[in-house]
């Protein structure tokens, strides 16, 4: 869903008009710019995201004619729009593989089957810590 037409949503449900709302929407989207599919929402499609973005935004928002909507409430609803639930970071991280170049990759070796073996006990001895 574009930020546009989630703005467009929160002026129906909290009242104002689209402008009210389009940074909010427009700050959840623009981690397109890194990875243009739906992995995107990974980095702040989630409840620790919400609440960055109360960070940023500050609790309340004020619209046009005066009035403070919960940024959270906003933030919520963009999530919910594009997910269909609330999910965590931990949800997001838990549908990635863990491989054995993302966590204690021994030094290179020139010896590339020597460096496969060391590779894998790197894994080996990740696993076992649980």
């Amino acid at each position: 869903m574009h930020p546009y037409h989630h703005a467009l949503s929160s002026a129906k449900k909290f009242g104002g008009v689209p402008a009210d709302y389009i940074e909010i929407h427009q700050w959840f989207d623009e981690t397109k710019s890194l990875m243009g599919d739906a992995r995107h929402r990974a980095l702040r499609h989630h409840t620790a995201g919400i609440f960055w973005c109360e960070d940023k935004f500050g609790v309340l928002v004020t619209r046009a004619d005066g009035k403070d909507v919960p940024v959270r409430l906003v933030a919520e609803q963009h999530v919910m729009e594009d997910m269909g639930f609330l999910p965590t970071p931990e949800w997001w991280l838990s549908k990635m593989t863990l491989t054995f170049d993302m966590n204690r990759v021994p030094a290179r070796h020139k010896d590339e089957e020597l460096a496969q073996l060391a590779r894998a006990a790197a894994v080996e001895m990740y696993k076992s810590e649980g």
